[in-house]
C-alpha cells in the first residue's frame, strides 16, 4: 500500500498517495472484474494487519501461492502466501494498518483505516482475495471441500463460484479446500495484498499518525 520515502519531499508524496490510493481500490477493482487489467502486481515492502470482528463470505476458496516484490531497500522478494477468496462478503468493524519506518524527521508513521463499523453498514466486496501470511480467527464452514487441486476449484455449472485468481503463479495441482459459505469472527490477519471486483467501505476513517502504537492488533 505504500512506498519507502528516503526525504522530506517524499514524505509529501507519502501524505498524497496513501489517501487516493484508497479510494482507487474500488476503480482497479472494477478493472479486474471486466478483466480489463491484470491482477497479478508487485507487492510493496510492507506487510500490512487487518482485523474485523466478522467476515461473511460466499462461494469461500483458499489455496498457496507467491507474492512477488521488492523489500524496502528495493531488492527483489518472494513471500509465499495462502490465498483466500470470496465472491461475496460482508465486513464488520474493519481496521486495516501499515506501518512505515524511518521517516526523516518523524520516525515510523503508522496509517490506520477504519470502516464498516456499524453493524447494520458493513463493508461489502465482490471477488475478493487476500494474500495472507497469517491468520488467527474463529472459523465456520458449510458444505467444505477438502483436499481439491487447486485448479478445480471454480465449479462447473455454477457461474458464482470462484477459482484461482487470474494471473497469480499459484499450482494448479497443489492442495486447495473451499465452501459454500465461511463465516469467520474475531479475525486477525497480517497480508502482502488485497484485491476486490468491488469494494465499499461504509463510514470510511483515515488517520496516519507517529510512531506504531496504532496497529490494528
Amino acid at each position: 500500500m505504500s512506498s519507502q520515502v528516503r526525504g522530506g519531499t517524499r514524505w509529501k508524496r507519502f501524505a498524497l498517495v496513501m489517501v487516493p490510493s484508497v479510494v482507487a481500490t474500488a476503480a482497479v477493482g472494477v478493472g479486474l472484474a471486466q478483466g480489463a487489467l491484470a491482477a497479478s502486481f508487485s507487492v510493496s515492502g510492507q506487510e500490512f494487519k487487518v482485523s474485523t470482528d466478522r467476515l461473511e463470505g460466499r462461494n469461500f476458496v483458499q489455496y498457496g501461492s507467491v507474492a512477488v516484490g521488492k523489500d524496502l531497500e528495493g531488492k527483489d522478494a518472494t513471500h509465499a502466501v495462502a490465498v483466500s477468496g470470496f465472491s461475496y462478503a460482508e465486513i464488520t468493524n474493519m481496521c486495516q494498518s501499515v506501518v512505515t519506518p524511518k521517516v526523516p524527521v518523524l520516525g515510523n508513521v503508522s496509517l490506520e483505516l477504519r470502516a464498516g463499523t456499524k453493524p447494520k453498514r458493513p463493508v461489502v466486496a465482490t471477488n475478493l482475495y487476500l494474500d495472507v501470511s497469517q491468520l488467527d480467527a474463529d472459523a465456520e464452514f458449510k458444505n467444505i471441500d477438502i483436499g481439491v487441486a487447486a485448479g478445480s476449484l471454480k465449479k462447473e455449472g455454477d457461474p458464482e463460484s470462484i477459482g484461482i485468481q487470474p494471473g497469480t503463479q499459484a499450482k494448479k495441482e497443489g492442495f486447495a479446500q473451499r465452501a459454500d459459505e465461511a463465516v469467520l469472527t474475531d479475525v486477525e490477519q497480517t497480508a502482502w495484498a488485497t484485491t476486490a471486483g468491488t469494494f465499499k467501505l461504509s463510514d470510511l476513517k483515515l488517520r496516519l499518525h507517529t510512531g506504531d502504537k496504532k496497529e490494528c492488533f
